[in-house]
């Protein structure tokens, strides 16, 4: 079957299982927006089809599934091997190039193991952070954990905006807003990162102090 009649026909047919299938594609091997697979679930969750809170959950564990593939593949192949596969007619297929690997190495380069939590949120490098984590071998738990985190707080404001947006608009006009309002969802994610972060902090300094 063709993969992209094989998205086609997922992206119309939602529900756990198809959900969970496209995050661990989007999260892996060939990028595509989340926007597309999330949001709508969530606006059939509010028709009362799906439970909105299982479609977060199954959404975030597909893109776990899918970011280890990338941590494994990266671990275990080597620097040369991705770049190579990155380089070649299939990594074009996957609409991978050199430059968006080098991209996420060198973001992964600036922030360290934070970069995997906050990169989950930022268009093209979300997809391939992962890399760079397997190259640089870290700790797999510490992996789940950011990109647990991560993808769990984007898929919960797209859920949020889908199951929010059922109430006075069709999927289609849903569509056309989040894709316009991309940036402004992206900020909203710093937003709560920003707190979740600050929160962390002045408990961590609380408790020291007693």
């Amino acid at each position: 079957m063709d993969p992209a009649l094989f998205i086609e026909w997922c992206l119309e047919h939602l529900n756990y299982l198809t959900v969970f299938i496209l995050m661990v594609i989007e999260s892996s091997s060939i990028p595509f927006p989340s926007e597309v697979v999330v949001a709508p679930a969530a606006y059939i969750a509010a028709e009362g089809e799906l439970n909105v809170v299982l479609v977060v959950v199954v959404a975030t564990l597909g893109a776990n599934i899918g970011a280890c593939v990338n941590y494994y593949l990266a671990m275990y192949v080597g620097r040369p091997v991705i770049y190579r596969f990155a380089n070649s007619r299939l990594g074009a297929l996957c609409l991978l190039d050199e430059a968006k690997v080098k991209h996420a190495e060198e973001y992964f380069a600036r922030h360290g193991a934070v970069s995997t939590f906050v990169g989950r949120l930022i268009p093209a490098v979300r997809q391939l952070i992962s890399i760079p984590a397997g190259l640089a071998r870290m700790p797999l738990g510490t992996f789940l954990l950011y990109t647990t985190l991560g993808a769990g707080i984007w898929n919960t404001v797209l859920a949020a905006f889908g199951y929010y947006f059922q109430s006075f608009m069709s999927k289609d006009e849903m569509q056309a807003k989040l894709t316009e309002y991309n940036t402004e969802f992206k900020y909203i994610c710093f937003a709560i990162i920003a707190i979740v972060i600050l929160y962390l902090a002045i408990r961590t300094i609380r408790r020291k102090k007693n």
